[in-house]
Formats: structure tokens, sequence, C-alpha cells
């Protein structure tokens, strides 16, 4: 069963359907498509997807609220785990968004496109933030989930966000996309991946990547 966690934030219906799409298209039952908010269904799940979407602050508090945060730690270490938009932000130990903390288990800082950081245009222009629309992905190392997604021009993907994740180990650097600067977009480690952008609403790469990820079996 694969569980998408719902703990009252994220565009859950959307993931739902497009994780429901990966499946036919690898000729196995939709219906193994689960929105969890039970922590014991949780951990009994094959794999977890954990959207998040609007501000870390409140993904953090909704998290908390739900009753989810314990089973919700113990699948992120344990089973094939997709984070997804502020799902891979709150994976790290702290935001600038109100300075609120994390979940810690990547270590690294999600900070907010500003134009001192260098998020202008070619004439020095602050570039509009959210950061919306779709943008190019270069994947910088294998991964089975990013599989068949190595164009040389890199892969497009749909973004909406104002913040992104800084790693601090460059190990955990999956992809990298640029608005202004060069920013992780997409982060790996062990049994777990996490993008900034949303392959629910990136059409084929999407699918192909959800896909990806229903057949990953993490050594």
């Amino acid at each position: 069963m694969l569980a998408i966690v719902d703990y009252g934030s994220g565009n859950l219906r959307s993931v739902e359907r497009a994780a429901q799409a990966a499946l036919a298209h690898l000729g196995e039952n939709p219906e193994g498509v689960a929105l969890v908010s039970d922590p014991d269904q949780l951990r009994r799940a094959d794999r977890v997807i954990f959207p998040g979407q609007g501000s870390m602050n409140d993904c953090m508090e909704k998290l908390a609220a739900s009753g989810l945060m314990p089973a919700l730690q113990e699948v992120i270490r344990n089973k094939p785990f997709l984070g997804i938009c502020v799902g891979e932000q709150m994976l790290f130990e702290a935001s600038e968004e109100r300075d609120t903390p994390g979940l810690g288990i990547l270590p690294g800082q999600v900070l907010r496109f500003t134009a001192a950081r260098g998020v202008v245009d070619a004439q020095g222009r602050p570039l509009k933030v959210p950061h919306m629309g779709w943008n190019k992905v270069r994947f910088v190392c294998e991964h089975p989930v990013i599989a068949g997604l190595h164009a040389p021009t890199g892969a497009w993907f749909y973004f909406v966000h104002s913040y992104h994740a800084e790693p601090t180990n460059p190990e955990h650097v999956l992809g990298t996309s640029d608005y202004g600067i060069s920013f992780t977009c997409a982060v790996a480690s062990d049994n777990i991946v996490a993008t900034q952008f949303h392959p629910e609403k990136s059409a084929q790469s999407g699918l192909r990547l959800l896909a990806n990820f229903l057949q990953w079996s993490p050594v």
C-alpha cells in the first residue's frame, strides 16, 4: 500500500490522482493508494509520500496536531519515502520562514529567495517571488527514482515556492534548478527522496518520477 500522509496540509487529491495514474501506467491496481491519517495505518504502509503546501510553520503545526509525528518519524527512516514541496523542506533542520524548526532528518536550512542572494534577472532587477511555473531540473547524480530523466538540457518540472532547501551535505543533492541563482530542488539520502518541485503537476516527467518511486527498493 502506498500511503499519502494526510495531516491536513498538501495538495492531497492531486498527489493521489497522480500516484494512481503512475500505478496504472505500471499495470498495477490504482486502488493501492490511500490517504492516511491513522498512525498505525501509516506504519503498515509499503511506501510513503509526504506532501506539503503553504507555509512550513503551518505545516509543522498541523503535523504536530495530527498525532502522526511519531509514526512519520519511524517511516521516514525505514520505508521508501518521497517528500514533495514543503514536505521536502520539513525534512531539514530549520527554515527562515518564521524561524520554524524542521524534523531534522537531513542537515541543512531552508532559505528564502531574495534579491540580496542574487535572485535577480539579467538587468539586476529582483525576480518575482514566489517562483512559479515550469523550470528545468538538472539531476547531478544517478538514482533509481530519476531513471530516464537525464535529458542533456534538463527535464521540465512545475514549481510553486518562495523558499528552497540548502543541504549541508553536498552528497544529498540530487537535482538543481535556476532562478537567478542555482538552487537545490531535489535531495536523496538512503531510503529518502524529496523534491521542491511538484511531480504530480509535471506531466510526463512527473509521471515517470512517480512510477520510478513506486518500483524503487532501497538497499
